[in-house]
């Protein structure tokens, strides 16, 4: 059957608002191999006859890759929805086509009419016209031709009263058939929408960061004096790493630290003699983005590090910090990549109330294709030397136009490399970045700590921006400690690393979190005695020795990642009702994997209620009553729509539940 196209604006099959689309289609949607792709469009039609909707997924070169057929999410709202499952990297598209559905039509007219002894000759007689037609259809397998053919037979037999004769083409047996090969009449496509699709680290990931430097550390006690760690040393801690399920280790800057305007411990202005400084406060005479730090060691330390970590099954990712300390060689070389005041000063690096006196901005208004060539050939560098993650540091005082041609340009060239925004700013400007390229981006999961605005965050990143935007999960960064975190002791730990690793498929973890390191400069949400000025080496083996380590729980967490594809999804959630307004529940459901969460947000109060649980949305029939076995607790219950919840956050704050098969078993 031709697809209809539209002279104007609508096809003879009105399909409008199409989903996933961007910005009209100038940019992609963003799809991972392998997961489920939301799509659906609102189809209608003149008059009162019944339409029918599919999306077909198309590969780069035009080819049909799957053709689902859609559902009308709630009858009579015209808007048809499903999933499609792209398998392969790569550019892609997503079709809708709406259809007049011929047999759908005749089989409503004919269950009204014929009972109530309307048109009944002409009801009959349609009804083998329209088995007719589904029987032409190309396709149909012989035993599904058999099926038609004997409800038509039966349509015919004058010898038979009228309900016994429209009873087998009214029939599950002879709808199901149909469904599947449907009667389509006047196709009308909408417009191709592009998604890109790419690898699974893209969208789905555990993250660790440390600082390399404070990795086998030392003090000298008798000189006072630090001995900085090297690439060599934190190599040793990457198998801890891996260990607790990790996918990726992700490094500050590694590059030489500026000397003039030096940070001292806890940000202060007067550094000592020996005090590192800020990694992100890059360059100095030992060289900028393309150098090494000495005190960490050389390219042949950086290539072991890297290698040892894909030993381990870790992927690298590396600190792109575009800034540059007053000493960094650009300073110099370049001062035009620089802003100069009225005073004849470069200006400093601020976010007000705080200020970065270590840090030029770089301004890309003077010399941007001088900018741009030189950003591009350092991240080719650390291409070369096995980077295949950059996370970006502040890419919103960036203009966006830049990152578009730059992350294009990587994509074009090195399309398994992956960026990650670290922009906590304006949604506009997060929603810019993340449409110009950036496979991940920073979120406000960081500061989203009550049920109402946890609901509110994830019912907006799955609807409002789940087509393009990937948020990482961070639970805490060498810059955020947050007051819940603060004051709410490991049950708050706890917490917020089961809502970072269930509620998105990306989430990461900065070095001591498992230690439940809690204490914050006064008044601030930083960390006392930040990482980010100073040496910072932990004892972790002892941590766990003395059960002060959540290792083991991350560890618990990220396995329960590795099994159940379901959590690693952003666009399946839906959420549940709970009595109390601590308790926060959700599940995420893809094919039979299904997994329930429920989690005690009071980190010091134990809370009992009720969770309701939309069964319908765990794809399992109204009323029924399954199975359900925590993945933390090894604990199996029987669950149906109302159920009793106990959660004590000083033993287990959350329930991880799998649903369970017919036959019981829950992992």
């Amino acid at each position: 059957m031709p697809r209809h196209a539209a002279p104007g604006h609508y096809g003879r099959i009105v399909v409008t608002d199409p989903r996933p689309l961007v910005e009209a289609g100038a940019f992609p949607a963003k799809a991972i191999a392998g997961e489920s792709v939301p799509v659906g469009a609102t189809v209608f039609r003149e008059g009162h006859d019944l339409v029918g909707a599919h999306a077909v997924l198309l590969g780069a070169t035009g080819e049909e890759i799957e053709r689902v057929r859609l559902v009308e999410e709630v009858p009579g709202t015209d808007r048809f929805t499903g999933t499609v499952h792209p398998a392969r990297v790569g550019p892609a598209k997503i079709v809708i086509e709406g259809w007049a559905d011929a047999y759908a039509t005749w089989a409503r007219d004919a269950t009204s009419k014929v009972p109530a002894g309307v048109d009944v000759d002409l009801m009959l007689a349609e009804g083998v016209v329209a088995l007719d037609r589904a029987l032409a259809v190309a396709g149909r397998s012989d035993a599904d031709q058999a099926v038609l053919r004997r409800a038509k037979d039966q349509l015919n037999r004058t010898d038979l009263g009228a309900a016994e004769r429209l009873g087998p083409a009214l029939g599950a047996e002879v709808r199901a058939v149909v469904a599947a090969l449907p009667v389509r009449d006047f196709v009308t496509a909408s417009e191709a929408l592009p998604v890109k699709v790419e690898r699974r680290m893209a969208g789905n990931a555990a993250w660790y960061e440390f600082f390399p430097r404070s990795e086998g550390a030392r003090f000298d006690r008798i000189a006072k004096t630090w001995t900085s760690g090297t690439l060599r040393t934190a190599a040793e801690r990457l198998d801890d790493v891996a260990a607790m399920g990790f996918d990726v280790i992700y490094l500050p800057p590694v590059h030489p630290i500026g000397t003039v305007n030096r940070k001292g411990p806890n940000n202060t202005l007067d550094p000592a003699p020996g005090d590192p400084g800020s990694p992100w406060a890059v360059g100095s005479a030992q060289g900028g983005h393309d150098a090494i730090h000495p005190d960490l060691g050389d390219f042949d330390d950086f290539d072991a590090f890297v290698a040892r970590a894909r030993d381990l099954g870790l992927e690298v990712a590396l600190d792109l910090a575009l800034q540059a300390a007053p000493d960094h060689p650009w300073v110099t070389e370049h001062p035009e990549w620089f802003t100069t005041q009225l005073d004849g000063t470069i200006r400093y690096a601020e976010n007000p109330p705080k200020k970065y006196q270590d840090i030029y901005p770089l301004n890309f208004d003077n010399d941007y294709d001088g900018l741009r060539r030189e950003v591009l050939r350092i991240v080719e560098l650390w291409i070369a030397h096995g980077v295949t993650i950059f996370r970006v540091d502040n890419p919103h005082t960036k203009p966006v136009k830049f990152w578009e041609w730059l992350l294009g340009e990587v994509a074009r060239r090195h399309p398994d490399v992956v960026f990650l925004a670290e922009a906590f700013t304006r949604p506009p400007m997060m929603h810019a970045l993340a449409k110009a390229g950036f496979q991940q981006s920073y979120s406000y999961f960081t500061w989203r700590n009550t049920r109402e605005e946890l609901e509110e965050y994830l019912i907006e990143l799955r609807d409002d921006s789940g087509d393009f935007l990937r948020p990482n999960f961070f639970v805490n960064t060498p810059d955020i400690l947050t007051e819940y975190l603060q004051f709410g002791g490991p049950p708050a730990f706890k917490i917020r690393a089961v809502l970072a690793s269930m509620g998105s498929p990306l989430w990461g973890v900065y070095a001591g979190y498992e230690l439940c390191e809690h204490v914050a400069r006064p008044g601030s949400e930083e960390y006392m005695d930040n990482e980010k000025y100073e040496y910072r080496p932990r004892d972790f083996a002892a941590a766990e020795a003395d059960g002060r380590s959540l290792a083991g729980y991350l560890t618990r967490l990220n396995e329960i990642r590795h099994a159940h594809p379901a959590t690693g999804e952003l666009r399946n959630i839906r959420l549940h009702r709970a009595d109390d307004d601590s308790i926060l529940a959700f599940s995420k459901r893809t094919g039979d994997d299904r997994v329930i969460v429920v989690v005690n947000l009071d980190p010091h109060a134990v809370r009992e209620t009720t969770v309701d649980i939309d069964v319908e949305a765990l794809g399992l029939p109204t009323g029924s009553t399954y199975r359900v076995r925590d993945q933390l607790s090894d604990g199996e219950w029987e669950w149906g729509a109302h159920n009793y919840v106990r959660l004590d956050p000083y033993i287990e704050p959350a329930h991880i539940l799998v649903v369970s098969a017919a036959d019981g078993s829950g992992r």
